[in-house]
């Protein structure tokens, strides 16, 4: 009898209408191909038995995936070569061994493979199919050499090479455009020169007021307080506008907010994800270590390769070991019912993330089968998977010893323990052995007056090994297996300075081969395929380092990592720097940015974007350098107003002849709320906090409250990027707003304008609170006059002065909550800085 995973399996791939045989306990390997045959010349008796009795059958049952230009699990019906060579596993005909052919097996329903599936051919078709088997498979012979047959699945020309994206980056001579006056930097002529084509002009400048709450939003995440605001608005000098970019660009906000869209990317979390959702210990090094590259200015092409292979350059720096943290923030089944299944499963996260994110190559949709759009043979897949496949399977990190996951990076002086915490320790040792010592002998009084007297002497670690087992009661074996597991844990514990990361700690100098999985399934190894690049890119096979006995990696993930990070790579500079502008113009210039294939969308500035990349590598890749080329074009300081002729011709803006109008994101929502309400805590880095979460969210849970033991209020009220991401529980305020999902990679935060924001704006707890200490922070700053108190509420929130006709239209909101609903003048002001935080004014930038 089938397992009933195998069988469930099966029902799956038949269903699908796939010809595959799943035999009970037995894995599968595809057959070798038999050598092509000669052309067949058959009687006209065959041909027409073929015509007249079988290709009725064909058509009627298979050709829905094996025919007509359908070719389900690569296999077509169409042709007698394309028949007997099969399909992912293997030919469907063995002329020298019918009674084993997949196609007698198949329609025979016959070892776990039934089909068609939707039920089993009558006995007299099945006889028909049987005798032109025994035929040797009779086609007419024009369907010898139909097109069919020259099927070009899985191969890679010229042609294909000749897409934009797979091109080098050349440089771009600068446009020439009319009105040369607004050019400010090379960006604002590729710019200008698509919109003067199309008889279109850039904005006016925006307004200061815009302009710099734009900037304190794009490079901090953090809104400008109204003394920020003055202190620019006033300021007349000509530099007044670079000083503050650069002043932002310094801003140890900076890193926080830009690291956030990195974290999005690698799909970051702090969870494992599945039914228990455990924790990841030590997950948040990586996030801070995000946070400081980005406020260093780190080179991305470094950034790239201590991600991807800093155990292989260099274990003794700590923050490469904690960069490839990268590896372990992903989904992890501790539990998971098919073992192989699940860790392809985990590989294929890694291929997924990492070519989507740097170089906008959506590799995994090759997993299965050759990629469907573009030129990606599904051996492409497996190839770059084979760069990945040293790397030890995360494990459980509750022990905290697991060599797997956890570095030691601790600085050497604080490695040691003092001589107090030594003695300690020491003593704490002694006692569990002297436990377990009495334990022992408990049990041994209990066997023969032999074994208790070689217990006595050297035979004593003999004894307890094989004979304590036989004579032990339940609740003993219990109770010693604790004191056994106590006693290893303090044996092996950290001092209590170490630092710890979750990390890449053990690789595997020596991988084993790696397969590629027939139509996905980890059961179902085909072909063994060496590490190599995307063929479709033309570079040279890699060459891989040479591993010594000693080894602590294969070296395979450092070529991946040069080979990413280099500057003839046509796709990585492109990538990165169409993610910045995305991030400061809330588009791409190709808006699908995790993919730069032909699914995706066409860039709308392509000449743009490679002066761009150009620009990029020959800055030393300098991250800061790329803002401030982008921030200090006129292109980017545009008013964001509507223009009646530019929305007829332009209405998506793609020309860019308006700044595009944003609301905030989730973390920017809290962030600025706790902002004004002067609740922000500034504190940077370490363990991540965990604000309250209403009793009706964690009721959803299935141990209500579990894995999320609330901050203290100061803690709490830290910035969003320092918020525990459970997979499974997430903040209300920040989940209505569109935070990222992080079980896959998130490239756009899509924004969606529902009721439910709205209400829990207004009836949430967390926002509640806040506008209670908006209105104690205002009322503090001005205790006695009402319109000043408007005032500051309102330039707190939006930046501007209120006009007095809008002054005194919020004096009769607050005279009416008090006179028609009886509410204090206390509760009133309260109700009206809460309403302020729900403005669209405060929510929405421009």
């Amino acid at each position: 009898m089938m397992h009933r995973r195998t069988r469930l399996l099966a029902g799956l791939l038949l269903a699908a209408g796939v010809l595959t045989v799943l035999v009970s306990q037995r894995r599968l390997v595809a057959e070798t191909p038999p050598p092509a045959e000669k052309p067949v010349a058959f009687s006209a008796e065959d041909v027409a038995f073929y015509e007249k009795e079988i290709l009725p059958i064909l058509k009627q049952n298979c050709y829905k995936c094996h025919g007509d230009g359908k070719e389900r699990g690569n296999f077509s019906m169409e042709n007698r070569e394309r028949f007997l060579k099969g399909g992912d596993l293997g030919p469907a005909v063995l002329l020298d061994k019918l009674r084993d052919s997949n196609f007698l097996k198949a329609i025979e329903y016959r070892d776990g493979l039934e089909m068609p599936p939707s039920g089993k051919l009558p006995a007299d078709k099945i006889a028909k199919l049987t005798e032109w088997a025994n035929r040797k498979l009779p086609f007419p012979a024009n369907a010898l050499v139909a097109a069919a047959s020259k099927s070009t699945r899985g191969k890679v020309t010229d042609e294909d090479r000749k897409y934009w994206a797979y091109q080098p980056v050349k440089p771009q001579p600068i446009p020439a455009v009319k009105q040369a006056d607004w050019i400010q930097n090379p960006i604002d002529a590729f710019i200008l020169a698509k919109l003067e084509a199309k008889g279109l002009k850039p904005n006016p400048p925006a307004d200061k007021l815009s302009l710099v709450r734009r900037l304190y939003y794009d490079l901090t995440g953090l809104p400008p307080t109204p003394e920020q605001i003055d202190a620019f608005v006033n300021d007349n000098s000509p530099n007044a506008y670079e000083r503050l970019v650069d002043a932002l660009l310094a801003s140890p906000h900076y890193g926080e907010k830009w690291g956030r869209h990195w974290l999005d990317l690698v799909h970051y979390a702090e969870t494992n994800g599945y039914e228990r959702d455990g924790p990841k210990p030590n997950v948040w090094r990586y996030r801070d270590y995000v946070i400081k590259s980005f406020n260093d200015d780190k080179p991305f092409d470094q950034f790239i390769r201590e991600q991807l292979a800093g155990d292989e350059i260099d274990r003794n720096k700590p923050e490469n070991m904690i960069a490839t943290g990268f590896y372990r923030i992903g989904l992890w089944d501790d539990e998971p019912a098919d073992y192989p299944q699940a860790v392809a499963d985990e590989f294929d996260e890694i291929v997924a993330t990492t070519s989507q994110v740097f170089l906008g190559m959506t590799m995994n949709c090759a997993r299965c089968h050759d990629h469907k759009i573009d030129p990606m043979p599904q051996t492409d897949y497996y190839a770059l998977k084979a760069f990945f496949v040293d790397i030890s399977r995360y494990s459980d990190t509750r022990d905290v010893s697991s060599p797997n996951n956890l570095a030691d990076i601790t600085p050497k002086e604080f490695r040691e323990l003092t001589p107090q915490e030594r003695e300690e320790r020491e003593n704490r040792k002694m006692k569990l052995r002297g436990e377990i010592t009495k334990l022992e002998d408990q049990v041994i009084k209990r066997m023969p007056a032999p074994l208790q007297r070689a217990s006595e002497g050297d035979e004593r670690p003999k004894v307890i090994r094989e004979q304590l087992p036989k004579f032990i009661q339940r609740e003993e074996q219990r109770q010693l297996d604790r004191l056994r597991r106590d006693l290893d844990r303090i044996s092996r514990a950290p001092s209590p300075r170490q630092e710890l990361a979750l990390a890449v700690n053990r690789a595997n100098p020596f991988p084993p081969p790696t397969h590629v999985h027939l139509r996905g399934n980890a059961h179902a190894q085909g072909p063994i395929v060496e590490p190599a690049f995307p063929t479709v890119l033309g570079f040279p096979k890699p060459k891989l380092p040479e591993v010594k006995r000693d080894a602590k990696s294969s070296g395979r993930r450092t070529v991946l990592a040069n080979w990413i990070a280099s500057k003839e790579n046509p796709l990585t500079a492109r990538v990165f720097v169409n993610r910045l502008w995305q991030h400061h113009f809330g588009k791409g210039i190709v808006p699908s940015s995790n993919d730069f294939g032909k699914i995706g969308e066409a860039p709308t500035h392509p000449e743009l974007l490679d002066y761009l990349a150009q620009q990029f590598m020959d800055a030393n890749w300098s991250v800061k350098k790329m803002h401030k080329l982008m921030l200090m074009s006129s292109t980017y300081q545009q008013s964001s107003k509507g223009e009646p002729k530019a929305l007829q011709v332009d209405p998506a803006n793609q020309l860019l002849w308006r700044f595009p109008m944003r609301r905030l994101i989730a973390e920017e929502v809290r962030d600025s709320i706790l902002a004004v309400s002067g609740s922000l805590n500034a504190q940077m880095f370490g363990p991540s906090i965990y604000p309250p979460i209403p009793r009706e969210v964690l009721a959803g849970q299935s141990v209500p409250g579990q894995g999320w033991h609330t901050s203290p209020p100061e803690q709490a009220n830290r910035r969003s990027v320092y918020v525990h991401i459970k997979r499974s529980l997430q903040v209300p305020i920040l989940i209505q707003h569109d935070q990222a999902d992080p079980d896959t990679s998130c490239p756009v935060r899509y924004t969606t304008t529902v009721p439910t924001q709205a209400l829990g704006m207004l009836n949430g707890e967390f926002t509640n609170q806040q506008a209670q200490s908006l209105a104690e922070r205002v009322l503090k700053d001005e205790p006695k006059d009402r319109n000043a108190q408007i005032c500051r509420v309102i330039r707190l929130t939006v930046g501007r002065a209120p006009t007095a006709e809008e002054v005194a239209a919020d004096a009769a909101f607050l005279d009416k909550l008090q006179q028609e609903f009886k509410l204090n003048a206390a509760e009133a002001f309260r109700q009206y800085c809460l309403m302020a935080i729900n403005s669209n004014e405060f929510i929405y930038l421009d």
